[in-house]
This record gives structure tokens, sequence and C-alpha cells, in this order.
């Protein structure tokens, strides 16, 4: 029997992941799955047992590490836009509340003679990298975040690394794309309008666009996110090496390209809806944010994503978009 965790199991990219593992679990061998967040939709993805519960319960995360899961997906975090916000929350929540995990992990792995040494796929993000930026981030450019929702992936990245490196677990930070187009109600992610000037029109509603319409950035959908999950928790990390974490591929385009995707799809009173309304604050933390990569090692393990844009926007209207 497998055990499976996801801590911030109730979240968008969570419930992907939950409702993939219930069409095609990972292995051929029976498998459980424990989903842990503040809270979960109703009408959410199946699953053998869901904890209600705030990261920064170290008694209630240590009691699910007890059970010794074979495989824990952490995906718990602030979003960037909140995490820059408000400094103290975002530090809690996304670092501490890590190494608080990582400990009870260790303190498992120590109490059971060293037997138990889980998967950890963790959720990281490209904001771990900051300007100025080459043309094409490789897999040896210096990770130097310019926000605290960067700075908090990026030591949270070392953090498992370095358990992994004494054998406390066998860990894997991926650096996940920003995820477009996110269905739902907008978050207060500082990509958040990415999403917004895709799926609001969609939906017949207005969208501010915030930045310049050349701003370009990086992204993959949510089933591309379930999939870099999934293949995350199965790969052979030997051939990873002592570098645990990834660049994950995607797709580069502007704002502009985005907009023309979505005209060429939906037509022109879909994009009319989309209505320009700068707000520095955001576009400065937009320009922090990388643009394109050449995400070679990733590539190589096997991890994909869409290849287009057209793509991404096509994945949502046949996945996500409320049919009338």
């Amino acid at each position: 029997m497998t055990s499976i965790l996801i801590i911030g199991g109730g979240g968008m990219v969570g419930q992907k992941l939950a409702q993939s593992l219930a069409k095609q679990p990972l292995t051929e061998v029976p498998e459980t799955l424990t989903l842990f967040d503040l809270g979960f939709a109703e009408d959410g993805a199946p699953a053998d047992a869901r904890v209600t519960g705030n990261v920064t319960d170290a008694a209630l995360i240590a009691s699910l590490i007890a059970k010794r899961p074979d495989v824990i997906f952490h995906l718990a975090s602030i979003v960037s836009g909140e995490a820059e916000t408000d400094f103290d929350l975002g530090w809690t929540v996304n670092s501490s509340a890590f190494w608080t995990f990582l400990e009870a992990v260790r303190a498992e792995h120590l109490a059971s003679g060293g037997t138990y040494r889980p998967r950890v796929v963790f959720t990281s993000s490209i904001a771990v990298f900051g300007a100025p930026f080459p043309d094409k981030i490789d897999d040896t450019f210096l990770s130097a975040p310019q926000t605290s929702y960067g700075a908090q992936k990026a030591v949270c990245e070392l953090m498992l690394s370095d358990f992994s490196r004494k054998g406390f677990l066998d860990g894997l930070s991926i650096r996940l794309p920003t995820i477009c187009v996110r269905p739902g109600k907008p978050n207060k992610a500082a990509s958040g309008f990415f999403s917004g000037i895709i799926r609001e029109p969609l939906n017949g509603k207005e969208a501010i666009l915030p930045v310049s319409t050349d701003v370009r950035h990086w992204h993959a959908s949510p089933a591309a996110a379930s999939g870099f999950l999934r293949h995350a928790a199965l790969i052979d990390l030997e051939t990873v090496g002592t570098r645990r974490a990834l660049n994950l591929p995607g797709v580069s385009c502007t704002v502009e390209e985005q907009i023309e995707a979505l005209r060429d799809i939906a037509g022109n009173d879909v994009v009319a809806l989309i209505k320009s309304k700068p707000d520095e604050a955001i576009a400065k933390i937009v320009a922090g944010w990388p643009r394109d990569f050449a995400p070679d090692r990733a590539v190589a393990l096997g991890f994909k994503a869409e290849s287009n844009f057209h793509d991404i926007i096509n994945t949502y209207i046949a996945q996500d978009l409320p049919k009338s």
C-alpha cells in the first residue's frame, strides 16, 4: 500500500492533482490519499481522508507525518502578492512552517532507525530568480530573488536539498511556471492577472490588465502542473543528482501574445472585455520576474508542458470553463 499526503490539497493545484490520482494512481500498488488544507470544497476531489488545519500548526503537521506517508506533495504557501504586503505572514507560512515540516519528517526518519525516507515534492517558483536576466534562463543561472515570496521559496529549496543530502528524505523542488489559466475566483497573487485576462472574458466578465502588453512571462496550465507533480514523485532522483531544484518547461509569451491567442480562439468581443488599468505595485513585482527559460535538465528528465499559449487556453476551455 502506497500512502500519499498532499499538504495544500484543498487549493487549485492540489485538487487537480487529487483528481488526477483518483483517475489514474501513481503506481499499480493500491494507494491511500490524505489531503490537508485550511478547508475543502464540498464537491472537491475524492480522498481517503481530508484533514483541516493550518500548515503552521506544528503538532498537527507532526501527527500527519507520524503516519509515515510514502509520498508527500508540499504545495501550501502564501501567494506572491500577499507575501510581499504581509512580511511576517509570508515568512511564517512559506519558510518557518516548511522547516517545521522537514523537522517532523526527520524525527520520523530517526525514530524508524533510518528506514523511513519519503519522497517529498515541493512546489517552488520561478520567483527564485531576479533581474538582470539573460534572454533565456538556463539551468546554471544564479538564484537571486528580488521579492519576499521568491526569497522564501529559495530558502525552502536549500533546506529540502540539505535534508535530502543528509538522507532524512528524498526531495525535489520543482520551480513551477506561473499557472495559467487558473479556474475559479481571482486570488492575491501578483501574477493573477495573467489568468484573469483570459478567464474573466471567457466567462463574459471584464478583466483588469495592470501591466503593459509587452510584458513577457513563463506559463504552464494547471493540467501541466499536475503532470509535473506526478512525474516528480516517480522519477529516479539518482539521475537528478545533488542539485535538487529544477526549472520546469513552459510557454514564454507576452501579454499581447496572450490576448491575440484569446482573439484567435474566442473573437474580438471577448477580447474587448479586457480593460487596461496600470498598477505600479504589480508592475514593479512582475518586472523582477523571469521571462523565458531553457529548462534542459527537466526536459531530459521527461517533464512536459504545452508548446504554445493557444494550447493553454484550450486546456482551460476543455477542463475548467463552466458549461452553460
